[in-house]
């Protein structure tokens, strides 16, 4: 997929992000905390969350899940409440490849004409839709209600003697049946499994713990765990020609990408050949979900992802010094390690696994990411992601039920989100009962993130390190700022940042080799313009002395010189 401005997205989780019921039960049922719909994303909703500088938005919990909702009566097949999570189910364990969560349909049986109409809306709205594929492993009791009558089900023709067959779906713990020795049973009967599946976090034994993905089972791609890992992927096994039918059958729906969970427990040699068959037929994009950095170029140049996850890099580092618990001279280790794909990397402050940056297992406070956010966004051409509620600094502090309080906002359970319910405002989506500091944290976000799609010396420009020149500069502290520089053509950019709690001046060296290697003169008389204020002066900078900046608490500064 050519893309010509930086990929901005937007992740959003459609069961609470229009839910506006504010009296909420712990654990409690849809019908007594409510829950979100695809129709609530409107017209207006979209174009609100295109003013953020989206491009994408990335609509998580979408294919239908495992959940303890009774849709019976519309012909879904129930699921045994020992193997859901949560009441309204974990989005990734995937009951049906075919269908849509039926709670977030208006209507039940139009659900799928719902998702199509959302998806309209979106591409109307100037975005893009992305979808989650879970391809590692599936809902216990999977069974696809929706397929097409030709399409075999998963599992449908195993040999479930064997642990392992290339030709199974699933793996199997023969003669043994599974154990689930926690969590309470609501119905009159125990569930019942055997022989026991795989759970799908490779627990290849019959009695998954409770911090197992014990309502999952694993996916079998042709590779047999039991015998060193060994490959049986000729002929083409069969899981990979029924996973190709779903991304078609998806990308047929006019999703323009898909985040791939847990892409690194699926071998690269699927991906190898599912994804150049996908793009064939579909203009789509791959993210994976990867977080081995020994494995990263193989999943890009062998796998043909797009992008990656930054996690286990920058996600960390950022984190840590925002925290200050870490220098934020060791920002500049993540490019390094990333030498020639860092334009493959997708970076992050927050996603529907991390915690929140304002929750107390966090920052406690919203405002750190605001310089977290401007080095993520502009340190390169990759792509920049945002979890909907991190621009009005939800803190993902509430006690829901299966979630707990953890500073995440539940995946698990019906819920609603305070600072999104007080952005809606009824429909109104003019963020009319946010707090002034809400609505101030959202428009730094909305700068930033416009700034970075749209500035040429982001999109397209080349990036130079500058804490190299300031590690012993008195007048610079590497501990609590960052600085780095961007060109493009006749612009350069200035980008300082700091994460320290207080206002501070620093006096910034640009040293002679940042003139030779981004090519433009020093002490030229140039436009500054200040990109955060839309402030303009002329201005010039020079090897000879240092740069000041007046940079406020928790903030950065993005002076653009055009020569």
């Amino acid at each position: 997929m050519k893309q010509t401005n930086k990929i901005v997205i937007y992740q959003v989780f459609p069961r609470w992000f229009g839910n506006l019921k504010s009296s909420l039960v712990k654990n409690g049922s849809k019908a007594e905390n409510g829950v979100g719909k695809f129709s609530d994303f409107t017209p207006l909703a979209l174009s609100k969350i295109k003013e953020l500088g989206t491009t994408h938005v990335w609509y998580t919990g979408v294919i239908e899940h495992a959940t303890k909702t009774d849709y019976t009566a519309y012909q879904i097949q129930r699921d045994h409440s020992a193997v859901v999570k949560g009441n309204a189910g974990s989005p990734y364990a995937i009951k049906d490849y075919y269908d849509v969560d039926p709670d977030l349909a208006g209507q039940v049986p139009d659900r799928m004409d719902e998702f199509e109409a959302l998806v309209k809306r979106t591409h109307d709205a100037g975005l893009k839709v992305i979808l989650d594929f879970v391809p590692n492993h599936v809902a216990r009791q999977y069974h696809s209600d929706a397929k097409m009558a030709y399409v075999e089900d998963l599992g449908q023709k195993d040999n479930t003697s064997k642990a392992f067959d290339p030709n199974n779906n699933f793996y199997y713990v023969p003669g043994q049946t599974l154990s689930l020795p926690f969590g309470a049973q609501q119905e009159d009967f125990e569930y019942s499994e055997f022989p026991a599946k795989v759970t799908g976090n490779d627990r290849f034994d019959a009695c998954p713990g409770r911090n197992d993905w014990y309502e999952t089972v694993k996916l079998n791609y042709g590779v047999d765990y039991l015998n060193g890992r060994t490959p049986h992927f000729d002929p083409v096994p069969n899981t990979w020609v029924k996973m190709l039918d779903i991304l078609l059958f998806w990308a047929g729906k006019g999703v323009d990408g898909f985040r791939c969970d847990m892409a690194e427990m699926v071998p690269v040699e699927f991906w190898n050949w599912v994804i150049p068959k996908v793009k064939q037929a579909h203009d789509v994009c791959f993210i994976a979900e990867v977080y081995n950095p020994a494995e990263y170029r193989n999943y890009i140049q062998n796998g043909h992802f797009d992008y990656l996850y930054d996690k286990v890099g920058l996600y960390d580092t950022v984190r840590a010094v925002m925290c200050n618990q870490a220098p934020a001279s060791n920002i500049s280790t993540c490019w390094k390690s990333l030498e020639g794909i860092q334009q493959n990397m997708l970076n992050f402050l927050e996603n529907h696994d991390e915690q929140r940056v304002a929750s107390y297992f966090f920052a406690g406070d919203p405002r750190p990411g605001i310089p977290g956010m401007i080095v993520s966004a502009m340190m390169n051409t990759n792509p920049v992601m945002i979890y909907s509620g991190q621009e009005l600094g939800e803190p993902g502090m509430d006690d829901e039920g299966f979630s707990g309080r953890d500073g995440r906002t539940t995946i698990f359970d019906y819920w609603s989100v305070a600072s999104l319910r007080n952005w809606i405002n009824e429909g109104a989506f003019d963020g009319g009962k946010l707090t002034a500091e809400q609505r101030q944290l959202r428009e730094a976000y909305a700068k930033i993130l416009n700034i970075a799609k749209s500035e040429p010396a982001i999109t397209e420009g080349v990036f130079y390190d500058l804490m190299y020149a300031n590690m012993s500069n008195p007048y610079f502290n590497p501990h609590r700022q960052f600085v780095f520089m961007r060109k493009y053509k006749n612009e350069v950019l200035l980008v300082v940042v700091n994460f320290d709690k207080a206002e501070q001046t620093v006096r910034v060296q640009i040293p002679n080799g940042a003139f030779k290697a981004l090519d433009f003169e020093d002490n030229k008389a140039a436009v500054l313009t200040d990109l955060m204020t839309g402030e303009s002066t002329v201005s010039t900078l020079t090897a000879a002395w240092p740069y000041q900046v007046v940079l406020p608490a928790y903030s950065g500064r993005l002076l653009k010189f055009t020569y």
